[in-house]
Order: C-alpha cells, then sequence, then structure tokens
C-alpha cells in the first residue's frame, strides 16, 4: 500500500499515512484538528528482474548476424547433394 504525506495548514505538522488506493484522503489534523493538505514527494521504488537496465537489451551488431546467416546457409547446401538437372523423375510404381 502506498505511502502519502500530509501537512496541516493551521500547525504546520508533517506525518506520514499508509492508505489503501480506493481510501478518501485524510482532511483534518489529529493533534490540531486544522485542515490537511497531502503533500507530493518524492516516491523510493525498485525495479528488480531482467529487462530494465540498459545492458539488458544491448544494440546488436547487424554485419554479425548476417555473417551467422550465410554461414548457416552455406552449411546447409553443402551438406544437401545438389539434384542433377539432366535426370529424369522416376515414375511411380502402379497400384494395379
Amino acid at each position: 500500500m502506498p505511502i502519502y504525506e500530509y501537512q496541516c495548514t493551521k500547525c504546520g505538522d508533517e506525518f506520514d499515512a499508509i492508505q489503501s488506493f480506493s481510501d478518501r484522503p485524510l482532511r483534518k489534523c489529529k493533534k490540531c484538528g486544522g485542515k490537511l493538505e497531502k503533500l507530493i514527494s518524492e516516491c523510493n521504488f525498485q525495479l528488480k528482474g531482467t529487462g530494465w537496465y540498459v545492458t539488458d537489451y544491448g544494440k546488436k551488431d547487424k554485419s554479425n548476424e548476417k555473417k551467422a546467416y550465410d554461414k548457416k546457409k552455406e552449411s546447409k547446401t553443402e551438406s544437401s547433394p545438389k539434384p542433377d538437372k539432366e535426370s529424369k523423375p522416376k515414375p511411380k510404381p502402379s497400384t494395379e
């Protein structure tokens, strides 16, 4: 739950209150009964886990990716036998 900071307009007292998002803001000071104002303060939070830092999403070198792709493509074409252009397709055996 968030912590809100309040200040009394009458006595100047400042305090924190833990409230839910759905709770109504506090209106009266507990010390003097004066009107309270909600203060805007700096918030502290931590981003944990991966994906929050510049180093998590470093720029990739496109030239290295292309070289790896070309190498992979070459290895596939070298390992698979090339079909003979002059050879005719084999006839299918008849099922009769």
